[in-house]
């Protein structure tokens, strides 16, 4: 699935109504959203360690030209990387816990916009944002990232649950616009297509690339610095081949920091109080199930997550 493909396949209007309307389809409450309290995404998603990923995800989708060349020409991620999380975060935690409805009006909302970003690449020749084999890489750097955090301070999930985890993810990938056939079939085939694209010419940092990826690891757009173990963290977890090109240093200083976060990190993450612990989505939609209004911690929470109080 790696391999460059000889024709370019698109996300047409009717294509993103329909996978909507096969995920309405689907049983459940609607206040539940498309996945809900018994699922495995809600169980890994609600945990903030998620975050621990987002550099590595960031980093892996700017290799691809594609998206790099539609955040350096339609998006401010060069100045604001912060802001670019939280617009991430925003369409991702509305789709994972919100309603249907809000879920489904987050994934028109990313179709439209997705429709105007189109230009040339530095390189040569068009892209265009909604392109499948494109939304598919973007897709598959946060299903990974999301788990290697997850399990970096958390016990690890069994192969069924991972088996669950990446069979609900395709509803998620449904809601951009990829449809099940355009995905592989299993956790198995998820993890081979992630391996080849590692390796495959499809991914490589130009020089736009290296300055985005250079703002995403400094936090523009804020005060805060990403901490020293973080960065050490997001150099270990990138493919070897993509880390150099991003002149991430991983030596033995960065070993010694990652052992150390490795040791620190989960005892710490544990004993966190589950209003910190889990993230405001996580909190409103568990309120929204029980009748009530999100509360100002969670409202907090939001704001902190993806730059906003509430879903939808």
């Amino acid at each position: 699935m790696a391999s460059e493909p000889t024709s370019r396949q698109y996300v047409s209007p009717a294509d993103n109504q329909n996978l909507i309307a096969s995920l309405e389809r689907l049983p459940g409450e609607p206040g539940h959203g498309f996945f809900g309290p018994g699922s495995i995404t809600w169980h890994v998603n609600r945990e903030s360690a998620v975050f621990l990923g987002a550099g590595r995800a960031a980093l892996l989708q700017l290799a691809h030209p594609w998206v790099a060349a539609a955040l350096a020409q339609h998006s401010n991620l060069l100045n604001d990387a912060v802001g670019r999380f939280h617009s991430t975060f925003r369409v991702l935690y509305t789709m994972l816990f919100g309603t249907r409805g809000q879920a489904t009006v987050a994934s028109q909302q990313l179709y439209r916009l997705h429709t105007g970003i189109r230009g040339e690449l530095p390189s040569g020749g068009h892209y265009e944002a909604n392109e499948i084999a494109a939304l598919r890489w973007v897709y598959a750097t946060l299903v990974q990232s999301a788990i290697m955090a997850y399990e970096f301070v958390l016990p690890s999930l069994s192969l069924s649950e991972l088996g669950q985890y990446y069979a609900e993810s395709k509803r998620m990938a449904a809601l951009f616009g990829i449809s099940p056939g355009a995905l592989p079939e299993d956790w198995a085939g998820f993890l081979q297509y992630t391996a080849e694209m590692f390796d495959s010419p499809q991914l490589f940092v130009d020089a736009g690339a290296l300055a985005l990826g250079r703002s995403v690891m400094s936090g523009a757009g804020t005060r805060l610095r990403p901490p020293y173990w973080y960065g050490a963290l997001t150099s270990y977890w990138m493919p070897p081949r993509l880390r150099k090109a991003f002149a991430l240093p991983y030596g033995g200083a960065e070993e010694e920091a990652v052992r150390r976060a490795r040791r620190w990190l989960p005892r710490f993450y544990s004993s966190l109080p589950g209003v910190l612990r889990y993230v405001g989505p996580f909190h409103e939609a568990n309120a929204r199930l029980r009748g009530r209004t999100p509360g100002l911690l969670t409202r907090k929470s939001n704001s902190f997550w993806m730059g906003r109080s509430t879903l939808g």
